[in-house]
Order: structure tokens, then sequence, then C-alpha cells
């Protein structure tokens, strides 16, 4: 079996990034990214993760890493004080990531090749596999929020990455690095409003049952109310991916890992989506 074989969202918040630091009610995140990824690498052995992070952001392009190493030592710009540089060396998978930007090209979604060499991943990106794949058995290819694609965009690109990944045979994973409400005050203990709690929790439930018309019923009025990370956009790619999923006989079924929690009044949480025979699999 190829192609995009299970789909998830992850949590990036930079308190994760180093042990110390982490507050307690945010190790729940931390238990829920390593469960998931130890259960998702022993049970499925990927060969790829495809990573849209809400912190590597593009204005224009779909812009794909296309390095067939990735090397150095993450800085949170935003906060050098909590991430001062920390190593990661990851293989990347040059064939899928030129493939993707082709295939972006023919879905409409406008896109270009990252190759340079100077290029340092963000914490979005280094801080969910961390957790997910501390050993970097897999690839990983990519991906930033596109701040001219709306969600209908998005989805043709979540599309794409399916598509790729049957074309080439890889069993790939999609990790959709973002927080759902996203509206931040100061003091990372504070949760979201308990209507943006009530609504982050009612869309989890819907991507627990596995139905992308479901999740995408009010889409557009969800990420408004909770002011979802970077507009919801790496949310979309992520139906977009399960949409095709969807489109070649998966029934889908989603399962959270770890709990809800805060994070300077942003919601998290670790959910991972499959179909219903790979996710029995997936213990």
């Amino acid at each position: 079996m190829s192609g995009v074989i299970a789909a998830a969202v992850v949590a990036h918040v930079p308190t994760l990034g180093r042990p110390e630091i982490t507050p307690d009610f945010q190790q729940t995140l931390v238990a829920g990214e390593r469960e998931m990824g130890a259960a998702v690498r022993r049970a499925l052995q990927p060969d790829l993760w495809v990573l849209v992070s809400a912190h590597w952001v593009a204005t224009f392009d779909w812009v794909v890493t296309c390095q067939s190493v990735h090397e150095g030592m993450c800085v949170a710009d935003e906060a050098p004080n909590l991430i001062p540089g920390l190593p990661y060396r990851y293989r990347g998978d040059a064939e899928f990531a030129g493939a993707l930007v082709e295939e972006f090209g023919r879905a409409g979604v406008p896109s270009a090749r990252n190759d340079s060499e100077h290029y340092g991943w963000d914490y979005g990106t280094y801080v969910p596999l961390k957790y997910v794949d501390p050993d970097a058995q897999a690839a990983v290819v990519g991906i930033p929020s596109v701040l001219m694609a709306n969600h209908d965009e998005c989805l043709k690109a979540g599309a794409a990455v399916h598509e790729v990944a049957k074309r080439l045979g890889r069993r790939a994973v999609y990790l959709a690095s973002t927080a759902f409400a996203h509206v931040l005050v100061r003091g990372r203990h504070n949760w979201p409003t308990p209507e943006r709690v009530a609504a982050d929790k009612a869309f989890i439930e819907k991507l627990k049952r596995g139905s992308v018309p479901d999740a995408l019923d009010g889409f557009g009025d969800y990420t408004r109310l909770v002011g979802a990370e970077m507009g919801g956009r790496q949310l979309a790619t992520l139906l977009g991916v399960m949409g095709a999923m969807a489109g070649d006989g998966a029934m889908l079924e989603g399962r959270q890992y770890g709990e809800y929690a805060q994070s300077s009044a942003s919601g998290n949480a670790v959910v991972l989506v499959a179909d219903k025979a790979t996710l029995g699999a997936v213990r």
C-alpha cells in the first residue's frame, strides 16, 4: 500500500522543544506525540513524513524542500530564549519533493523548489519531529503555510500530496504542525475562551469520525471563531489529504493521543486519522 497512509495534527508549542522548560500541563502533548510516533513507525513503517508547518510562512508559492539531507540548528526566531539552537539531521526525499512541485503545477497550485543549502528548519517543523521520529527513521519533506492560499487551494495541495505518494510508491504520513484555536494572550497557562475550546473539541470529534464532508461543513466559520493558526491552512490541507484518501476507498477514522492542552490561549492536540483497518493496527 502506498500513498498517504495516515494524516495527523501535531503540536509545536516552543516550550516542548526542551524538556526542562516544558510545563506540566503540556506534558500530555509530548506524551501524545511520542506515543503516536512510536505506534505509527512500528505498525506502518512510513517512508516519509510530509509536514506543513505554521511557522514556515511563504507569501505566494508552495515552496517544497528538495534537499536530500536536512541538517542544521533550529532557532525559534520569535523566541530564541526558548529554542536557542537545537541540532537536527533527517534525510530528505528529493525525488518526491520535485514530483510534488510538478503535481502542484498541474493542479493549479503555485509552487517552487527550495534547494537552498543554507535553509534551516523552523520550530514548527523541528519540535513535533523531535518526538514523532526522534531517531530520524523516515525521510522528511517540508511545506510552508502560504499566505495567498485560500482553503480551496489548500484542499488541492493536500490531494496532490496523496497523488504523488501513490505514483512514486511512497508510504507517506502527512503532519499538520499547528494549533487549533490561536487567539494568543500573554501567559502560557491561559486557556482559549470556553466557546473556542468547545469549537476546537467539536472539530476534533469530526476528525475522529473521519468524515471529510462533516469536517468541511462550516469549516470557514470554525476557523474564524477560534482564530485558527494561519487561518486554518494546515488543517485545510489535512482535509485535502483526507479527501484524497477517502476518494481511494479509505474508511477514515481518527484517534487522539493525550489530552487537549493550552499554551497562551491556543488550543493544542495530537490527532491521527487513517483507514479504520490501518488505525486498528496502530497500537
